[in-house]
């Protein structure tokens, strides 16, 4: 437990949300939770959260839920039977026919595979002359699986860092193949995906059915896997696009929207590609304020981009109309996307139980002051600096208590 906390204070991340305080009934009973507990939160409060995100979504996209044809979904922290994505459509009030898919089994890489999967539906409803109108949506609740993962801590004297890292979230966006009817303008434009597996790591990076829930599998080598799959990855997908802009070769040349599974996987990334923590600011960004919410997380990186005040931290403040997305899921399977950003979105928010999300203007996106995200960025790319400022005091050294495990 020593050296979980050890961890938990260089991770890198100020705060991790949570559909409940630590104050949660389900996270300080005298026994860890059962499956059948954890499913009827969820429910509840994860389809709550879902639902909530898809209606965001589709006010965005000026659609109604009568308008969606098909619904893709993902989520590893529930396996019910229906899936979450039922009850999701049945709180919105999608009742004709709909095509549904959801996607099990894909972890953190789980947002972007959605994406890809939708994008194939969209292209066949293309080659048939149909009309396409996707709803993408993404459901993590991690938090209250923190009891069972603390036993095990106890009982099996695990160091199990995934405890120190996942949040919960929803996250939803609607992918039109733009036939049939006025669109709204995009936010982003889909132009590419690769997807492949890192053979042999299957033991690696997981998330295993347990007795008691699920149990995250995160082994030392991951950061330096992931990282060393980024780059031949990047280079097919860009030959994959040889209609890029001439002024778009280099992995410098993008913004780069990079799954924060970690704060060594964003480091490792930096260093692979020769890239900057400004070029990856969205993503520094979100892992610092929200921690890593699995599926859910690339979306909330996406979104964060295309705020004003992340503007001012581009390199050289200059903002890129080409971002990659990227993520690393279970296998390890990574997911890469190129999507070409419109420059010129204006946001449009909802008003839901008398709050309206934070107004887009062209000089603030947030109440964030961008002197704060600079120091918060540069605090999380100093990760791997082996000495850390105003350290709290431990019986051994950091490395001692770490045991092996490597935080860069």
């Amino acid at each position: 437990m020593k050296k979980l906390i050890a961890i938990n204070n260089y991770t890198g991340i100020d705060s991790r949300s949570a559909i409940g305080t630590v104050d949660h009934p389900m996270a300080n009973m005298d026994r860890a939770p059962t499956i059948a507990e954890l499913c009827s939160v969820f429910l509840k409060d994860g389809v709550a959260l879902a639902v909530k995100a898809a209606q965001k979504a589709l006010h965005e996209a000026h659609l109604s839920p009568q308008d969606i044809t098909h619904v893709v979904s993902t989520t590893c922290t529930n396996s019910a039977n229906p899936g979450f994505d039922h009850f999701v459509c049945k709180e919105l009030g999608i009742t004709q026919p709909v095509e549904k898919v959801l996607l099990h089994g894909i972890g953190c890489s789980g947002g972007l595979a959605t994406l890809r999967t939708a994008a194939n539906l969209a292209l066949g409803a293309s080659f048939r002359g149909r009309r396409a109108r996707i709803l993408v949506v993404c459901l993590e609740i991690s938090s209250l699986l923190v009891r069972s993962e603390l036993d095990s801590v106890n009982e099996l004297q695990e160091t199990r860092i995934g405890i120190a890292l996942f949040s919960d979230c929803a996250s939803s966006v609607v992918l039109s193949n733009g036939i049939g009817g006025v669109e709204a303008e995009p936010v982003y434009e889909l132009l590419g995906w690769d997807h492949r597996m890192i053979p042999d790591t299957e033991a690696d990076l997981g998330f295993d059915v347990d007795p008691l829930g699920w149990k995250v599998v995160l082994s030392p080598r991951v950061p330096k896997l992931a990282a060393s799959a980024v780059a031949p990855t990047f280079a097919d997908l860009l030959s994959s696009l040889p209609n890029l802009p001439s002024n778009y070769r280099d992995a410098g040349d993008f913004d780069w929207a990079l799954h924060p599974g970690g704060a060594t996987i964003l480091t490792g990334v930096e260093r692979a590609m020769a890239i900057t923590p400004e070029h990856m600011r969205a993503s520094y960004d979100t892992y610092i304020s929200h921690g890593n919410s699995s599926s859910a997380t690339i979306f909330s990186v996406l979104d964060r981009l295309r705020q004003k005040d992340m503007d001012e931290l581009a390199p050289g403040k200059t903002v890129k109309e080409y971002v990659v997305g990227c993520a690393f899921g279970p296998g390890i399977a990574i997911e890469m996307a190129m999507l070409k950003r419109n420059l010129g979105h204006v946001r449009r928010t909802l008003v839901t139980s008398g709050e309206e999300t934070p107004p887009e203007s062209e000089s603030n996106g947030s109440e964030v002051d961008s002197d704060d995200i600079s120091g918060a960025l540069e605090k999380a790319a100093l990760q791997k600096e082996s000495e850390v400022p105003n350290a709290p005091e431990q019986e051994n050294s950091l490395a001692e208590a770490l045991n092996g495990v490597d935080l860069d």
